[in-house]
C-alpha cells in the first residue's frame, strides 16, 4: 500500500537524504513532493503569509485541499527569509543538506546569500534544483515565469486545441508540473554523479524547455520541410484513426487504430470488414490523407451506442481506446483502486482526505503517501528544537519578533490572506 501510520521520511530509495524547499505555488513544492514520496526528509520553508497555492483550487471550511495533497510528506516551517535573523535560520538547515529545491526568480538566492556559490562553500555535496520560467541564464532569464507563460513560448500552446479557436489552456499547472517532473529528475542525477565525485551542482530546470521538450516531432519537421505545426482538434496528425468520437449517451470515446492490424480488427469491430480493404484506409498513409472519411465511418458506429457498450465492443477486438473520464469516473474506477492512484490519508483538519497515488511503482523501494500535507508552520518548532538545537526560549523571541512562526500565528496570517 502507499499509505503509512508515522509523519517520518519514509523506506523509499531516497531514505537518509535531506531536502530544503524553498520552492513556491507548483513546480518547486511539486519537485520537492516528488522527492519526498519516495523517502527523502523534505523541509518546506514557507513565509509567513503562506505559500500562494494555499489560495489555489478548492478550499474546506478555510483548509486548502490543494495543500494537502502537494505539501504531503513535508515538515513545513514558517520562516521569514527577508529578514536576515530568517536567512540565518535558513542557511544553517541548509549547511548538511543534500539537496535544495528552490523556484525564486533567478538571482533571489544570491541576493539572499543563499546562492549556490555560498552554500557549496561549507557544503560541496549540495545539489540546488533550480526551477525558473526561462533558466538561470540567457536574455530571457530575468522575466518572470509562469507556467502558462513558458507554454506559450514553447510552442505548446500553439498546438492545443481546435483549429478554428484560439488556443485553450488545459485546467492544470501542466507546465509547472513538467518542469518539477524534470527537476526531480535531474536532482536523482546529480546525487548518482556525486556518489563517483563527491561534488554537487545546480540542476537547471525552465519551465519553456520542459514544456518544448514535447514538442519533438515538430521540430525536424519544420526544420527539414518548413512544416509549422498547428493545432489539430482531437486528432493526432498524420495517425488516423486517433481521434475523439461522440456517444449515443452524450459521451466521448478516445480510440487509436492507426496501424494495420488494428484498424482492420477495428473495421470488424465496428461492422464495416471492408473499410479495410477499400484504397482510402487500406494504409497508414491512405488514412491519414482521408482521415474526414475515416472518421466519418466510425462516428456513425460510436453515436449509436452507449459507451459502455462501445467499450467493451472495442476491449473485445482488442482496440486501444477509453472513454474521457471524469473525476467521478476515476473514483469509480477498479484500476485506480488496484493500484492505489487514489490514496485516502487521515489529516486533523480535513478527517480522510483523498489524494494521487505515487508514480512510478517500485517494485523494492516504492514509495509511500506518509502524511497529508501540514498547516502552515506546524513543523517549526520541532524543527528548530531538533535540527538547529534552539532552545524553547530562543523559538520564542524568534516568534516574538516575527522572525518565524509556528502553527497557531502562522495560520491567522493564511486565514486573513485567503478570507
Amino acid at each position: 500500500m502507499d499509505v503509512t501510520d508515522d509523519n517520518v521520511p519514509g523506506a523509499g530509495p531516497l531514505k537518509g537524504s535531506r531536502v530544503i524547499e524553498f520552492g513556491s505555488t507548483v513546480a518547486g513544492p511539486f519537485c520537492a513532493r516528488l522527492l519526498a514520496d519516495f523517502g527523502a526528509d523534505v523541509i518546506k520553508i514557507e513565509q509567513p503569509e503562506g505559500d500562494a497555492v494555499r489560495s489555489m483550487g478548492t478550499q474546506r471550511d478555510g483548509h486548502s485541499l490543494y495543500a494537502a495533497s502537494i505539501f504531503r510528506n513535508k515538515r513545513l516551517v514558517s520562516i521569514n527569509l527577508r529578514e536576515e535573523a530568517g536567512r540565518d535560520l535558513a542557511r544553517k538547515l541548509c549547511s548538511d543538506a543534500d539537496i535544495i529545491v528552490e523556484n525564486f526568480r533567478p538571482g533571489t538566492l544570491e541576493r539572499w546569500g543563499l546562492g549556490y556559490d555560498d552554500l557549496s562553500k561549507t557544503n560541496p555535496g549540495l545539489i540546488i534544483v533550480r526551477i525558473s520560467g526561462f533558466g538561470q541564464d540567457g536574455p530571457y532569464s530575468s522575466r518572470g515565469g509562469y507556467g502558462i507563460v513558458g507554454e506559450a513560448v514553447s510552442g505548446l500552446r500553439e498546438i492545443t486545441g481546435d483549429p478554428d479557436r484560439p488556443p485553450p489552456r488545459i485546467a492544470t499547472s501542466l507546465t509547472d508540473y513538467i518542469a518539477g517532473l524534470y527537476g526531480a529528475f535531474g536532482a536523482v542525477m546529480a546525487v548518482a554523479e556525486r556518489h563517483s565525485t563527491g561534488k554537487g551542482q545546480v540542476v537547471d530546470s525552465a519551465l519553456y524547455e520542459g514544456a518544448f521538450s514535447f514538442m519533438e516531432p515538430h521540430i525536424p519537421a519544420y526544420q527539414q520541410l518548413g512544416f509549422v505545426a498547428k493545432r489539430a482538434g482531437s486528432r493526432l496528425p498524420g495517425n488516423t484513426p486517433n481521434s475523439l468520437y461522440p456517444t449515443a449517451d452524450g459521451r466521448y470515446v478516445v480510440l487509436a487504430a492507426a496501424s494495420d492490424p488494428v484498424f482492420a480488427r477495428l473495421a470488424d469491430a465496428i461492422g464495416k470488414p471492408g473499410l479495410a480493404d477499400d484504397p482510402r484506409f487500406s494504409t497508414g498513409v491512405a488514412r491519414a490523407r482521408n482521415e474526414d472519411a475515416c472518421d466519418a465511418e466510425i462516428e456513425v458506429w460510436t453515436q449509436s451506442l452507449p459507451i459502455a457498450e462501445i467499450e467493451a465492443a472495442l476491449e473485445r477486438a482488442k482496440v486501444p481506446a477509453a472513454r474521457i473520464y471524469t473525476v467521478e469516473d476515476i473514483f469509480d474506477d477498479p484500476h485506480y483502486s488496484a493500484r492505489d492512484m487514489l490514496v485516502e490519508i487521515d489529516d486533523s483538519r480535513l478527517g480522510t482526505v483523498a489524494v494521487t497515488g505515487v508514480v512510478p511503482k517500485l517494485s523494492r523501494t516504492p514509495g509511500s503517501v506518509r502524511r497529508a500535507g501540514p498547516a502552515l508552520g506546524e513543523d517549526t518548532r520541532d524543527v528548530l528544537r531538533n535540527e538547529l538545537q534552539l532552545s524553547e526560549a530562543e523559538i520564542d523571541r524568534l516568534e516574538q519578533e516575527g522572525t518565524v512562526a509556528s502553527a497557531g500565528e502562522a495560520s491567522k496570517a493564511v486565514k486573513r490572506q485567503t478570507a
